[in-house]
Parts: structure tokens; C-alpha cells; sequence
């Protein structure tokens, strides 16, 4: 994020969960946000997911690899028009080995966890993209829809959120509250990959227009679903 005075530090906000801040540089953000423009029209279109329940969320989401809609994962979207979604590219897979290695294997700081998972055994075969208009939120909830326990890489993009980690037994306290701002990234396993977290709400007017989002939000999230 622009008009910083002091660089914002690395953080754990508990064991196997890592904030990497600035870690995408503005060239990288911006080719995402031109693949994530053509994955929003298609071969799926980008849509509102509706709740068992029937509220319809107030993000919007397109997937790869795995269609995701509530609670479960198809290869077809069967609530967005019945298309298959496009595959997840080599080049995301290796930023998500880029990103286990940045989060786990920088030896003398901060979230130093190589007992997790190694790089190369971290294959995401979905990515959830989010698009957060201003004003658009998500509750606390857990990311357990999939058979594997390897850890969710998550990219951020365009206007800065705030970001609630929790643990993995409630969805109230105790929770960190993080600003996650524009290239940021946020890696999540081993004893946190089932905590609680969520979206209260976005920054408006926060973005950087050098990242190709000048308003919005862009939340990717790499996953291994451990399904075939």
C-alpha cells in the first residue's frame, strides 16, 4: 500500500499461520489481475454463491480446477450454468510452492515450520477467487471442504481488508484482526488449517492503482482438495 512511513512486518498470528506483507511486487499483481479478469467471463462465469439457506453472498467467485460452491466441490458448475471451470495454470501452482517456501522455509524468522508440508509436495489443483465490491464481507466460517490438511495460500489484491483470524474451535474470540493490503500474502496449515477466519469488511479507496486494481478487492486462495 502507497503512503506508508514504516514497512510493515512479517507477522504470526498463531502457530503454522503466516503474513508475509508486500510479497507480490506491483508487475506480478498486475498479470493476475488480467488473468483473474478473463477466468470472471469465462469458460464460468464469476457469480454470487447462494447459501443452503438461500442468502446469496455478497462476494463474488469464480474457481479453477474445482468448482466450489456450498459445501462442496464439483468438477462442473451445476449453479453457474453447468460449465466446466478452467484448470489451475502450472505458473499458479509454482507461485503457491514460492509462497509454502516464503511462509516455512525462512530459516531464523518468524514461521520457520518445515514439518508442515515441503514445496514441492504442495500441489494446488483449485484456486478460489474472490472479488470484494466495496461494502462486500465474509463471516467467520472454516475452509474444510476438502479431504486434504495441506495449507491454503491466500494472494490479496487491490483495496486493503480486514482480515480475522481466529482459532479452530468457535467463531468468536479469541481472533487476530490483520490488515491484509495489496500484494500481501497469508499462508495457513498445520495446527491452524482449520481455524476460523473471515472478511468484516474492505477498505474502500485503499488500493494501489500500480497493482491493475484501482477499487475492489482480489482474494486468491490455492487449495490441494485431495479429491480425484
Amino acid at each position: 500500500m502507497t503512503g506508508q512511513l514504516f514497512p510493515r512486518e512479517r507477522s504470526t498470528p498463531s502457530a503454522g499461520a503466516v503474513h508475509v506483507p508486500g510479497w507480490l511486487d506491483t508487475g506480478r499483481q498486475q498479470e493476475i489481475v488480467e488473468a483473474c479478469r478473463r477466468w470472471a467471463v469465462g469458460p464460468v462465469p464469476m457469480r454470487s454463491a447462494v447459501l443452503p439457506g438461500g442468502h446469496r453472498m455478497s462476494v463474488q467467485t469464480v474457481c479453477l480446477g474445482w468448482h466450489w460452491q456450498p459445501y462442496k466441490y464439483t468438477r462442473t458448475a451445476d449453479d453457474a450454468g453447468g460449465g466446466r471451470v478452467a484448470e489451475v495454470p502450472e505458473w499458479m501452482v509454482e507461485l503457491g510452492r514460492d509462497a509454502i517456501r516464503a511462509a516455512y522455509f525462512s530459516q531464523g524468522e518468524a514461521g520457520y515450520a518445515p514439518e508442515i508440508i515441503q514445496p514441492g509436495e504442495y500441489t494446488p489443483d483449485t484456486a478460489l477467487i474472490n472479488f470484494y465490491a466495496h461494502g462486500a464481507h465474509m463471516g467467520m466460517h472454516q475452509d474444510k471442504d476438502e479431504r486434504s490438511s495441506a495449507p491454503v495460500v491466500s494472494f490479496s489484491i487491490g483495496d486493503t481488508c480486514i482480515f480475522r483470524f481466529g482459532n479452530t474451535q468457535t467463531r468468536t474470540k479469541p481472533y487476530t484482526d490483520l490488515e491484509l493490503a495489496t500484494g500481501d500474502l497469508f499462508v495457513f496449515g498445520g495446527p491452524s488449517r482449520f481455524a476460523y477466519h473471515g472478511v468484516p469488511r474492505t477498505l474502500a479507496g485503499t488500493a494501489d492503482p500500480a497493482s491493475g486494481l484501482d477499487s475492489g478487492r482480489i482474494n486468491i486462495t490455492l487449495r490441494m482438495t485431495g479429491l480425484e
